[in-house]
């Protein structure tokens, strides 16, 4: 297993590497990041199916555009964690600033500790689960999806939603336009177990959560609905 020590190796040649890894004759599938020490775009846009583990934390845009690896951050991440990526999985054992999972479109991204605002934001696939709290704004104009929140949310959770799901075992501290809550059928129950099972959580079970989602008031303008825009 090759072990990048950015204390020592450019940031480019660690992304390099892992981008090789989707080249024939190439036999890497795991990698071990030693002292990132808070550096940005670690293992950005990564397109195979590798194990990239980061011991410490991150700066902006850790494993955005992922697409197949499986990319796990011993420690926080900086804002943009995840931002764009397309499948495979991202697991971050501290806090995430800022706008993780932003536009996300596919995979999983698992934050163990906080989230900060805008978690989500404009969200077109990715699922998302947070064991702590959410801060204000996330999942503004979420598309599809599903965000997960064992912990709180903060103000104007799911603003000008679309059709993504929402599910939040704690306090919401105020709902955005056309964010309202919804019943909680046999379906997502099920669907609710399967993400919180995927992301290795077990101490936490469907029926403690409100699920979220879009009252389709604002999908065309409406007149009498001109002071929620």
């Amino acid at each position: 297993m090759p072990v990048i020590d950015l204390a020592t190796t450019p940031l480019r040649e660690l992304n390099q590497a892992l981008h090789d890894a989707a080249a024939p004759g190439h036999n890497d599938t795991e990698f071990e990041v030693i002292n990132p020490k808070g550096a940005h775009a670690v293992a950005v846009g990564v397109s195979a199916p590798v194990t990239v583990e980061v011991k410490g934390s991150v700066g902006y845009y850790c494993g955005g555009m992922n697409e197949q690896a499986s990319i796990t951050v011993h420690g926080s991440a900086g804002p943009g964690v995840a931002e764009n990526m397309m499948s495979g999985t991202v697991v971050i054992k501290g806090d995430a600033s800022q706008y993780a999972g932003a536009t996300g479109r596919g995979g999983l991204l698992v934050i163990e500790g906080n989230a900060a605002s805008r978690c989500g934001i404009s969200m077109k696939g990715i699922n998302i689960v947070v064991r702590g709290n959410i801060g204000h704004m996330s999942a503004f104009m979420a598309q599809s999806g599903n965000l997960v929140v064992l912990g709180d949310a903060g103000e104007a959770l799911g603003d000008s939603l679309y059709e993504a799901r929402l599910f939040v075992r704690g306090a919401v501290k105020s709902l955005g336009a056309d964010c309202i809550a919804k019943e909680m059928r046999p379906e997502h129950l099920e669907l609710l177990e399967g993400l919180l099972a995927e992301a290795g959580i077990t101490d936490a079970r469907p029926e403690e959560f409100t699920r979220y989602g879009s009252a389709r008031t604002l999908y065309n303008f409406n007149i009498d609905n001109a002071d929620a825009y």
